[in-house]
């Protein structure tokens, strides 16, 4: 789920809110959220302005 979410990122080609992930994906919500919080902590997803993240590795 994690890499499903970060491929809709790097997709999106900018920086994106969970919403959008959302949006762009079909995903429910709550997996979203799971999907962020343990990419926060993993580094994987970094955040340039407020409540849009996008991958750490560009």
């Amino acid at each position: 789920m994690k890499n499903q979410v970060l491929d809709v990122m790097k997709e999106a080609g900018k920086p994106v809110s969970a919403g959008d992930v959302v949006k762009l994906s079909g995903l429910e919500k709550a997996v979203v959220d799971k999907a962020f919080k343990e990419l926060k902590a993993e580094g994987a997803i970094v955040s340039p302005v407020r409540c849009k993240w996008e991958p750490a590795e560009k």
